[in-house]
């Protein structure tokens, strides 16, 4: 089986012994990212600030990862509540603007930790 490469991102930490993501062969699975502020690990009160964060954590965990946000695959989408999905696709846009260039998206109300209102899980092939 090819290694495991485990990839650490500044101010994307857990309160658990989780990794931001792994990277295991041309594979990168990510945790569960949450938009916390890379410089002070806090999550904003913004809601637009959090899903900017989130999106700035994808494009890090790819370049540390060898890749861009190019090669992510899918991308799962949590939010507490589903006005929250339009803030997503300003960010979305901005990233992938090429209707023929994104991966696939699949987003899903659910509860999340106190003070989240969104969440990402990522999928890439390098």
């Amino acid at each position: 089986m090819t290694k495991r490469e485990v990839l650490h991102i500044q101010g994307s930490n857990h309160d658990n012994p989780i990794p931001a993501a792994v990277k295991v062969g041309n594979m990168v699975y990510t945790s569960a990212i949450i938009g916390s502020d890379p410089e002070t690990g806090i999550v904003p009160e913004d809601v637009n600030e959090e899903i900017r964060n989130l999106f700035y954590y994808l494009g890090e965990i790819m370049k540390a990862a060898g890749g861009s946000t190019d090669n992510i695959a899918h991308l799962s989408v949590y939010m507490v509540d589903r006005q929250y999905k339009e803030n997503v696709n300003i960010e979305w846009l901005k990233m992938f603007p090429n209707e023929n260039n994104r991966p696939a998206r699949h987003t899903t109300e659910k509860s999340l930790k106190k003070g989240l209102r969104v969440q990402f899980e990522m999928t890439a092939v390098l």
